[in-house]
């Protein structure tokens, strides 16, 4: 079964479009350094009733959205290989220069096994 990162985190509505670009950096290193899948997702339907929602998770103030992602591999053998590529590779730090400033501490972020995985047939 495949492994995959995820993780959450808050963005200001303002600084969308130099997220995206930066995140569409990482994407391409990512997956040139052998991920299977890049995802990054914006927040658009984040009110539930009676379940805790990502706008709490994420402790969200007002100007702000949150950013869902994930990235998929092999295994955590394999994570651990791309991402030790990744973080050698000079683009990240261009990544790191351009990202817009959030607040790291109400990030949320964890590896996690995939124990169901199903894909609609084409």
């Amino acid at each position: 079964m495949p492994y995959v990162d995820g993780f959450v985190l808050p963005l200001k509505k303002k600084d969308v479009g130099a997220y995206r670009r930066t995140a569409s950096l990482a994407g391409k290193v990512w997956i040139e350094h052998g991920a299977l899948e890049y995802r990054e997702c914006l927040g658009d339907d984040l009110h539930s009733e009676g379940v805790g929602s990502f706008i709490q998770g994420a402790k969200l103030k007002r100007g702000e959205t949150v950013v869902f992602a994930w990235i998929t591999y092999r295994s955590r053998a394999h994570r651990d290989k791309v991402n030790a590529k990744v973080m050698a590779d000079p683009r990240m730090g261009k990544c790191a220069e351009t990202m817009p400033k959030m607040d790291m501490t109400r990030m949320m972020y964890g590896g996690f096994k995939v124990i169901v995985a199903r894909e609609a047939s084409t």
